[in-house]
């Protein structure tokens, strides 16, 4: 197996174990010759692949420290853009609040044709400055919720899959116009039913549906936009 691979891999993995909290925030990762040992390659593989997470932003680079762990979002440096929160956080001040927590049938829930048994159901309005910007609504599939739901409340959708043992390794976006009903309307203080739709899917790594999530944006008060460096 060629170096540049193994490197790959060898980034791929610690950035998994940042992503599920096996490495927190502010943590140092283990030593150059612990990782040798541990995924039995070269320094300079592992060198590189450090090198890979600095330049993503998952890992800072201290002399005499160490290599610490200073964030694990999962769209931290993603293709080399800005995301949307991101962006709207930097508008103004972005707070969340939960509006339901609940489970459902699977027949009950956009995934009835693609799972059996209950669903986790959350929703959650965002608020820029006070004022409703986005509403989202998560489904997940087959989830053990050891915490009981009023737990949920407090807890970030992939600390809650974290929790049970899922990683997010792909998602699949789609975004499209969309009439939305009165309910959403009235939540999203909007005037008129015109807005933006995302529905996003996201898979664990065998490839299994793990996350189904419905995003409406009043792209009226802020425009949908991602800042990509080129």
């Amino acid at each position: 197996m060629v170096t540049e691979i193994l490197y790959q891999k060898v980034a791929r993995d610690l950035k998994r174990q940042i992503l599920a909290g096996h490495y927190p925030v502010g943590q140092l990762i283990p030593t150059e010759n612990e990782l040798e040992s541990q995924y039995q390659v070269s320094k300079v593989t592992i060198r590189k692949a450090v090198e890979v997470l600095v330049a993503e932003g998952y890992l800072q680079k201290k002399s005499g420290i160490g290599t610490r762990v200073i964030s694990n979002n999962l769209f931290n440096k993603l293709s080399k853009a800005e995301s949307y929160t991101t962006i709207i956080s930097g508008q103004g001040t972005l707070t969340k609040e939960v509006l339901a927590v609940k489970t459902l049938p699977a027949d009950a829930t956009p995934l009835a044709s693609q799972t059996a048994g209950s669903v986790v159901y959350l929703q959650r309005r965002y608020l820029l400055d006070g004022a409703p910007l986005i509403l989202v609504e998560h489904y997940l599939p087959n989830q053990l919720i050891q915490s009981g739901l009023a737990g949920l409340r407090h807890k970030s959708l992939y600390k809650i899959l974290q929790e049970n043992g899922q990683t997010v390794s792909r998602f699949k976006d789609e975004f499209r116009a969309t009439l939305i009903d009165a309910t959403s309307q009235k939540l999203l203080a909007k005037t008129d039913q015109l807005a933006m739709q995302r529905i996003r899917r996201g898979y664990g790594t065998d490839q299994q549906l793990i996350e189904y999530s419905v995003a409406i944006y009043d792209t009226e008060k802020f425009p949908y936009q991602i800042d990509y460096e080129v």
